[in-house]
Order: structure tokens, then C-alpha cells, then sequence
């Protein structure tokens, strides 16, 4: 948006009137986003650029600028020489822990920006991927609850999923808000989540939330207290998990009045058949009187070890999906007998969800299947994944290494990152060789590969851009 307005600026009247149209002026994104991988984006503007903006433009829109999007750089040209006196809601883009923190406790003008005015607060939290959190994160998520006053809607994560995880120490007082009514977080652990629920943000009616990994709590926080205000709630965790029955569901029957769900988890069961809809019914949503959507990406994960169950079929999932509340469902069944694993997903549609198997995706992070194919389906029509960055295929057989590199095969237009086993790389690639999977290959920015390797003399001729 900044750039359009830059560009078309001051040429004739006429466009001065539609480039300062308080429909288009009204929010207002500072940034411009370059892409090198998944993990390493950077939202920024040049300096000559910023520089006519501030002295010839935002003078002339500040007073009608009600949301803003701003980063480090350009942030204290931004906000210290104009006024905003409309601006209610603030995205700070990209921001370090250590800038960020020092914005908060020593930028007096932003702070007064914060106290008075701010309703709304968007912060993208700027980590590298897999570094653990750090206390800087939970010093600085407290200080934003006692400093804005004003504050309703707070999203404090990373965008894209690139996920950056904290722990909360429950015993702060200034942990805690009476005006926030919704909240967008990144967590570590299920006591997190159940520490957000437990009413120190008594107004809180909308929480999204990622888990890292839901595994064992302290059981010494409450999850059996009703949540009456609670209207909207989506829970992401992308480990298994083996604490669906016993955390997940007991969580969910706490909100008596929600009427949106959403759900994308994967779970693991053992001597169980697979989650259907009668389940989610029976467990979930009979409990949910006034729910209008539902919206759910599941993954079932049955380790058969006692070969007494009887599974579902794909036909009975489909048929366990008949209920209103459901809307239009698809599902598919795989069972590895090697491993002994049965697993299903079923998932509402349209699909709503970042990761998945379809074509709006921006990153694959499902493909564990270390079978080979049984048919390599090499005539079928070409696959297009158009908005794909990060795939992930160190779970798979080195067939499907093959199926996505070859070009010919699956188009990948925008992919930089790709996570794989040496010995599919090297099988997919023919050792480096393959002018079939080159194309794609010369596009990666980044390329992980878990076991120590030699790389050989034409494997940056193969990978230019690593």
C-alpha cells in the first residue's frame, strides 16, 4: 500500500484524490516484505523512500490513520514526528526482544501511544526457528497487559507459523487484564493455556491458540471451571499427542456457550478406533449448545496393538459426519502394516487451515510415510502447489522425495525451504545430477538435512542460492 502511494503521489490532482481517499489512507502498512526462506523474511522500506513519506505524506493522512503497520527501523521516524489522533490499532512488524523492550519500558512516545490510544495490538514476535523461549518474551507480553489500558484485541506471536513459544509464571499480578476480549498467542505447554482460562482475563471471549506440545500438566490448575464467556476458541498443535481424551476434551466442555471451534491437532491412541464425528459429538459438541461453526483438521494415529478393535472404514467416517453441525467433510484412511499404525484424517471443508494437502498451503509438514509407493502414478495430471514454502519430507520414502522435486510431476513455484533425508535427496537427485528435479532444487534457500554429510564437488552448483 505504502508503495502505491509513493508512486502515485503529486503527479496530477486526480490521483491525489484517490491515493488520499480515507478509504484507502484509513490503515496504513509501513512495511515491505523480502522473502529469502520461510524462517528469514524481512519487512522493511528505503531510506529515500521513508524519508518522502514522513516529510511530504504522512502530514498530510495522519489525522485520518486509524490502524498502522510499522518496523523497527522506521518506526521511531514514524510515530515521533506526526500525530496520530485517529490510530487505535498498531502492528509492530519484526521487532527484536531487545528493541522491542526498550520501546517499552523507555520510548515515552509509544508508551503514551500504548496507554491512551491503542485499542487493538498486533506483535510479531522475531526469533530464529527451534531457539527456546526466553524470559525477555514473558517480561515483555506482561508489560503490554499493565501499560495498555485500553487494549481489546492482542495477537502476540509469530505470522506464517513461525512459531515462537513461551511459558507464563502464574503467580505475576500484572499477568492479567480486564479489558482484553480477545487474545492470538503462541505457547509452550498445555498449563499455559489452561493458566490463560483461568480468569485473570475476565473478559476474555476469543483466545486462538497454538500449543507446542500438549503433553503432561501439573494438575495443579483448574480445568474443570465452567468458561461462560468464552464465545470463540482455535487450538493448533501439530506434535502428537497422546492427552486428547484426558486434557483436550475436559477443556473443551468448559465452554458452555462457545459458538466457534476450531480444532487442527493430531492425536495418537492406543487400542482405540479412529476419532469420528459421532465421538467429537457425543464428547465435544453436545456440550456446545450454541455453536454455529465447527471447523476441525484432525489426524488419527492408532497404534494396534491389540488386534481385537474393530475399525472404521473410510465409508463409516464418512457416514459418522452426517450431522448439521458438520457441514461438508472428507477424510481417507492409511494403514501401514509394517508398523503395525492405523491413521485417518478428517477434516471439515472448505479447508481453513496453513498446512494440509492443498493447492492455498504454505507449508507441508504431514507427509510421514515410509512405505514405498505401490504404484508410481507417473501419468497422472501435474500437481500445483502455487503458494508453497516450506516442505518437510523427512518422514517419507524417498518416492515422494521424487513425486514433489520433479518438476514435471509438482509444480512449486515459490518454494525455498525443504527439509529431507540425505539418501532421498540423493536418490531423488540421482547424486546431484537429475535435470528433472534441477529446477526446483536451484529455487531452495534452505535445506535441512538431519544427518552429518560430505556434500559432494557439484552440490552448491545443484543448490545455488544455499
Amino acid at each position: 500500500m505504502i508503495d502505491v502511494i509513493y508512486s502515485l503521489v503529486d503527479i496530477t490532482q486526480r490521483f491525489n484524490q484517490l491515493v488520499f481517499d480515507p478509504f484507502y489512507i484509513r490503515n496504513l502498512n509501513m512495511t515491505s516484505m523480502t522473502m529469502k526462506s520461510f524462517y528469514d523474511r524481512i519487512y522493511s522500506i528505503d531510506n529515500q523512500v521513508l524519508s518522502r513519506i514522513c516529510e511530504n505524506i504522512l502530514p498530510r493522512i495522519s489525522h485520518q490513520i486509524n490502524e498502522l503497520i510499522v518496523e523497527q527501523y522506521s518506526m521511531e521516524r514514524v510515530l515521533h514526528t506526526i500525530n496520530y489522533p485517529q490510530l487505535y490499532s498498531l502492528t509492530l512488524m519484526d521487532f527484536s526482544e531487545e528493541v522491542r523492550f526498550n520501546n517499552l519500558t523507555n520510548n515515552t512516545i509509544v508508551r503514551k501511544l500504548l496507554n491512551e490510544q491503542i485499542t487493538c495490538l498486533t506483535i510479531d514476535v522475531k526469533d530464529k526457528p527451534r531457539e527456546p523461549s526466553s524470559e525477555t518474551l514473558y517480561v515483555i507480553f506482561t508489560l503490554i497487559l499493565s501499560l495498555c489500558k485500553q487494549l481489546n484485541k492482542l495477537s502476540f506471536c509469530q505470522f506464517d507459523n513461525r512459531s515462537t513459544f513461551r511459558t507464563f509464571d502464574s503467580s505475576s499480578t500484572n499477568f492479567k487484564s480486564s479489558t482484553l476480549t480477545e487474545l492470538k498467542i503462541n505457547v509452550e505447554t498445555f498449563d499455559d493455556c489452561l493458566y490463560l482460562l483461568d480468569g485473570r482475563f475476565n473478559c476474555l471471549s476469543r483466545l486462538i491458540i497454538n500449543i507446542e506440545i500438549i503433553s503432561s500438566t501439573s494438575g495443579t490448575i483448574d480445568n474443570k471451571k465452567k468458561l461462560p464467556k468464552l464465545k470463540h476458541f482455535s487450538l493448533t498443535s501439530y506434535p502428537h499427542t497422546y492427552l486428547y481424551d484426558n486434557l483436550i476434551i475436559p477443556l473443551l466442555r468448559r465452554m458452555i456457550n462457545l459458538e466457534e471451534l476450531i480444532l487442527d491437532l493430531s492425536i495418537i491412541r492406543s487400542n482405540k478406533n479412529y476419532i469420528d464425528g459421532i465421538q467429537l459429538y457425543d464428547d465435544i459438541l453436545i456440550y456446545m449448545p450454541r455453536l454455529n461453526k465447527f471447523a476441525f483438521n484432525i489426524y488419527t494415529n492408532v497404534d494396534k496393538k491389540n488386534v481385537g478393535i474393530l475399525f472404521s472404514s473410510n465409508e463409516d467416517i464418512q457416514r459418522s459426519f452426517r450431522r448439521k453441525e458438520y457441514g461438508s467433510v472428507a477424510s481417507y484412511i492409511e494403514i501401514f502394516t509394517r508398523e503395525n499404525q492405523h491413521k485417518c484424517h478428517s477434516y471439515s471443508l472448505p479447508y481453513e487451515f496453513k498446512s494440509g494437502i492443498f493447492v492455498n498451503v504454505q507449508f507441508l509438514m504431514d507427509i510421514i510415510n515410509k512405505e514405498p509407493q505401490r504404484a508410481k502414478q507417473k501419468s497422472l495430471s501435474l500437481i500445483k502447489f502455487s503458494y508453497l514454502i516450506y516442505l518437510d519430507l523427512q518422514g517419507a520414502h524417498a518416492d515422494y522425495a521424487e513425486q514433489f522435486l520433479i518438476d514435471k510431476y509438482c509444480h512449486l513455484p515459490c518454494l525455498l525451504n525443504l527439509n529431507i533425508d540425505y539418501e532421498s535427496l540423493v536418490l531423488a537427485t540421482n547424486n546431484f545430477t537429475n535435470d528433472a528435479t534441477r529446477l526446483t532444487c536451484s529455487k531452495l534457500t534452505s535445506l535441512r538435512i538431519n544427518e552429518p554429510f560430505v556434500p559432494p564437488k557439484n552440490f552448491y552448483q545443484y543448490f545455488p542460492l544455499l
